[in-house]
């Protein structure tokens, strides 16, 4: 029940982010990015965790405090996006515009602008209620991997 849960969990987020996206119009930037491989590798764990689910009681618990610690990655990925949106500090070197050849004319400098599709990790491209997409992936994600933590400690200890 517990892994089935965490991958529906995943999947709606991973859902959302693409609907977003693909629907929506908000391209990702690599911070966006990066949030979402956290729900790839809780997926994943809670997957493997399906696979335990009768035969190995530990290494159930082990998957899915793996997916806890996921989703925990995920947070603070997020809480660190939500510091560079708000200029706490400054992001990764693929959170900004890529350094242009000094040499290039004005036009060959705005062709090669156009040409790079990029998105600046600083910007808000949405928020409800002044917080960010960002902000609320770093509350649910905090929530989720406390539930699943919780889940995991939880668990029936047998064969420990």
């Amino acid at each position: 029940m517990v892994p089935a849960l965490i991958m529906a969990i995943s999947a709606s987020a991973l859902g959302s982010a693409l609907a977003s996206q693909y629907w929506g119009g908000l391209l990702p930037c690599v911070l966006c990015i990066y949030q979402r491989w956290a729900y790839v590798a809780a997926f994943t764990f809670a997957l493997a965790g399906f696979g335990l689910m009768k035969s190995t009681p530990k290494l159930l618990r082990a998957a899915i405090a793996m997916a806890g610690l996921s989703f925990m990655g995920g947070s603070i990925i997020a809480g660190f996006h939500v510091g560079v949106e708000q200029g706490w500090w400054q992001g990764f070197a693929g959170c900004h515009v890529p350094p242009l050849d000094p040499t290039l004319t004005p036009e060959q400098m705005r062709a090669q602008l156009l040409a790079t599709e990029f998105v600046a990790c600083d910007q808000i491209p949405w928020s409800m209620f002044g917080v960010s997409m960002a902000g609320y992936n770093a509350l649910f994600s905090a929530a989720f991997a406390a539930a699943t933590l919780i889940a995991a400690w939880k668990l029936p200890r047998q064969g420990a």
